[in-house]
């Protein structure tokens, strides 16, 4: 059975919290991605459950947990705070942190920085920076299929992704297949939370300074990491379906050059959502991975 409870965290952020399993077993917190909430993982909660206690926040900008309406407050150092200020308050030890798409990009951050507050990293669907850096710098085909990220960077996309129902979010599910796990029953959660206001998720693409270059800004063009900025110390499994049009396979060309202990599980029939998709499949995985 999934609970549900909010954590106050020091600096002032309150994370509103979904979670299965005994409060004191081995921890696992689950991170989702755009434009999804907690509740996309409600499944694997239950499935780990019985073995660990498992929570997934409801990111910062994502209702009901804060949103600040800043674009500054979505930059890496501050949600990278939030998950680090989240593990405190949960009692630990971290056994594993599993993340997804926007909330993988903070858990590679995460292990970087903290690699001593957990002892397993699970990725699904979410470039390294090293990788997504270089493609995006060098790739036409990944430049192009991340266009979409400079439409969500525009002053005017809260309103443009919010009219006619949310139809141009609902694409972003059913634009890489049937998408047969949306049903009305899942749709109308999604409803619900992006009814509270899209600014806190869209802030998370306007503070990155990650996205691809066109005429007027090739900013992106000028970064670059040094390697102890990026390199993952801690034993990582990487879930990746190669259907996904916005994230394309090039970004696991190179991967184990940033993360030396690294398995990579390539599913050649799933698409970005493959949590959904297939979740026999990402729970045997996840589980193998634990059993480690």
């Amino acid at each position: 059975m999934i609970e549900t409870f909010d954590v106050a965290l020091p600096h002032g952020i309150t994370l509103s919290c979904r979670a299965a399993g005994r409060a004191g077993a081995p921890l696992l917190v689950f991170l989702h991605g755009f434009p999804e909430a907690a509740f996309a993982w409600d499944e694997m909660l239950e499935r780990f459950g019985d073995r660990y206690r498992c929570v997934a926040p409801n990111l910062r900008g994502y209702a009901p947990s804060s949103s600040p309406p800043e674009v500054e407050a979505y930059r890496a150092k501050h949600l990278v705070a939030d998950i680090a200020a989240l593990v405190d308050a949960l009692g630990g030890p971290l056994e594993a942190l599993i993340a997804h798409d926007w909330g993988g990009a903070v858990a590679w951050n995460f292990a970087v920085q903290h690699p001593q507050r957990l002892k397993r990293l699970v990725i699904v669907n979410s470039p390294h920076p090293g990788t997504f850096l270089r493609e995006l710098q060098t790739s036409p085909a990944q430049q192009a299929a991340s266009a979409y990220m400079n439409r969500l960077r525009a002053d005017d996309a809260d309103d443009y992704f919010a009219a006619d129902d949310f139809k141009r979010l609902w694409r972003l599910f059913t634009g890489m297949g049937a998408a047969a796990w949306l049903t009305d029953e899942v749709k109308a959660q999604y409803r619900a939370v992006w009814q509270q206001g899209l600014r806190g998720a869209i802030n998370y693409y306007r503070a990155s300074p990650m996205y691809p270059p066109t005429a007027d800004d090739s900013s992106v063009m000028q970064l670059a990491f040094p390697p102890e900025f990026v390199t993952v110390k801690v034993p990582t499994l990487v879930l990746w379906g190669e259907q996904d049009r916005a994230l394309l396979p090039s970004l696991l060309d190179g991967l184990d050059t940033f993360v030396p202990d690294l398995r990579l599980v390539r599913i050649p029939d799933a698409t970005h959502w493959v949590v959904h998709e297939q979740p026999d499949l990402v729970e045997r995985e996840i589980a193998a991975m634990l059993a480690r």
